[in-house]
């Protein structure tokens, strides 16, 4: 059962503008930049109105056109899921799931995960704020069978592909030895995405190169992530991958959405971390969402306020601040989810992510005294996993830190995280916080529930498609022309550069 001190929170009370005693230059500054009680209160009905036509969509089957494309798939997927697994076990999708996380763990010592925007962005934001920082360079005793994981696939960088399979090449010599083994998990709902598929060619042709073309090895440790049909499942099918060795993302899922689905739970599963909980969190985020009040519910607070600081005051940047390097890759991915749902129609808030304190050597002097456009969400999180590192006594004193001995790294994290607010506070530059108890799975499964949910329920007050991505179509479209227009090397060049001369 979720204990409430196990609950993820949005405190807002410095965004509220405080009712002055007497004109101060401080007062109107927070009159102009900050927002009234009464404007918050006044929000209620309509939160509740919202949130009752985002809670219908889920059960929708004919939307209307002007709807469309209407992907609420999301919104009851963490306990839809839960409840197959609880009923059909290994038959579900999730059973699915953690067979072949369990394959590729237990036959390799390095996954591959292949994909772009929603199809990776979600994993590498669990394997950066939940795995151990340094993961990759344990040795396998430490990581206890859990594999070494890359991110690639989500660019067309030539030399961090060639990089990353000489790697695979110099390290994996002998494919009879299980920790000479590598695997792929390669994620594309369409199969269509040119970054992901051209990468998927190469790596598979190392593959190939290594297991042998014939080996059965491919079709164990390829695991695809895809649709219900399209281009990648014909290729997997051509492979000799059956579709019982196929994870399937729902029609109703949209990419950035898509971080319960196999697109996120098997890289997930594959590094050892507990799916569940995740989904647990995630579904109870779900219930706050659907049953809370607005004074305790954490997806109406976010959306309304920051809803209010974008079209009401002109709070176009939107900041995510990480107080920790480990939760950079999920402000990465709020990134994502942000800029594709709510920038349409020439709007919609651009959002930033800083790593708090490492940015405020760099953009904390914007952030204090540059243009007053940014509204500052601080992700913080309450208790550290380790016990405090102490600055400790010293025999030489010349840096004057022993003044501080018997402090720790989270007594300087917290000085600086209320020095930097209050210096904010001072100046009405607007923010607000985002509190997790810890990062646990349970907790990072709320908070991005909660951040997909959130933003949802912003497109709607918005009156924007919070689904969908036409914008990106655009790019795709020119890329695929301009490809088939430029003239194709010569046989003896294209020799010549698969050799690397």
């Amino acid at each position: 059962m979720q204990l409430p001190d196990e609950n993820i929170e949005y405190s807002y009370a410095r965004l509220l503008a405080p009712l002055p005693e007497a004109w101060t230059p401080l007062a109107e500054l927070q009159a102009k930049h900050l927002l009234s009680p009464e404007r918050v209160e006044q929000m209620r009905p309509l939160m509740n109105a919202i949130r009752g036509k985002v809670a219908s969509e889920r059960e929708l089957q004919n939307p209307p056109a002007k709807d469309l494309p209407l992907q609420a798939g999301f919104i009851n997927l963490p306990q839809n899921t839960l409840d197959a697994y609880r009923r059909k076990g290994d038959a579900s999708e999730l059973g699915k799931v953690l067979r072949l996380a369990q394959r590729l763990r237990e036959n390799t010592d390095r996954v591959v995960v292949l994909g772009i925007g929603g199809s990776y962005l979600g994993a590498k934001a669990l394997f950066d704020a939940l795995c151990h920082t340094f993961h990759n360079e344990l040795p396998p005793k430490l990581r206890m069978g859990k594999p070494r994981v890359y991110f690639e696939g989500n660019n067309v960088d030539n030399d961090a592909l060639t990089e990353l399979l000489e790697l695979l090449e110099n390290t994996c010599v002998e494919p009879d030895l299980p920790e000479e083994r590598w695997g792929v998990i390669v994620v594309s709902k369409s199969g269509g995405t040119l970054e992901t598929a051209a990468a998927y060619r190469a790596v598979r042709a190392e593959m190939a190169k290594y297991y042998g073309p014939k080996s059965d090895w491919l079709r164990q440790l390829i695991i695809p992530v895809t649709g219900p049909k399209g281009k990648l499942r014909d290729l997997a099918h051509a492979d000799g991958i059956a579709d019982d060795d196929i994870p399937t993302i729902p029609d109703d899922v949209g990419g950035r959405y898509s971080v319960f689905t196999p697109v996120g739970l098997l890289p997930a599963a594959t590094m050892g971390l507990d799916v569940r909980a995740l989904l647990l969190g995630a579904s109870a985020m779900t219930k706050r969402f659907l049953e809370e009040p607005f004074d305790r519910n954490p997806v109406l607070q976010l959306a309304a306020v920051n809803h209010l600081m974008t079209e009401e005051l002109g709070k176009t940047g939107r900041v995510m601040a990480v107080w920790g390097k480990k939760l950079e890759s999920i402000g990465f991915w709020y990134d994502q989810l942000l800029s594709e749902s709510l920038g349409k129609n020439n709007r919609g808030a651009t959002p930033i992510t800083s790593v708090y304190t490492r940015d405020l050597h760099s953009r904390g002097q914007q952030h204090q005294e540059g243009t007053r456009d940014k509204l500052i969400n601080n992700l913080v999180v309450r208790h550290p996993k380790h016990p405090p590192v102490l600055v400790g006594m010293a025999d030489r004193n010349e840096d004057d830190l022993n003044q501080f001995s018997r402090k720790g790294y989270p007594d300087v994290l917290d000085a600086a995280f209320k020095g930097t607010n209050q210096a904010y506070a001072d100046a009405a530059r607007p923010t607000a916080d985002i509190v997790l108890p810890g990062v646990t799975e349970h907790t990072v499964g709320q908070l991005l529930q909660m951040l997909m949910l959130a933003t949802v329920v912003e497109g709607r007050l918005a009156n924007i498609n919070p689904y969908g991505q036409p914008g990106v179509e655009a790019y795709k479209k020119n890329m695929m022309a301009l490809l088939k227009a430029t003239p194709n090397l010569p046989k003896g060049e294209v020799a010549d550069q698969m050799k690397g001369k």
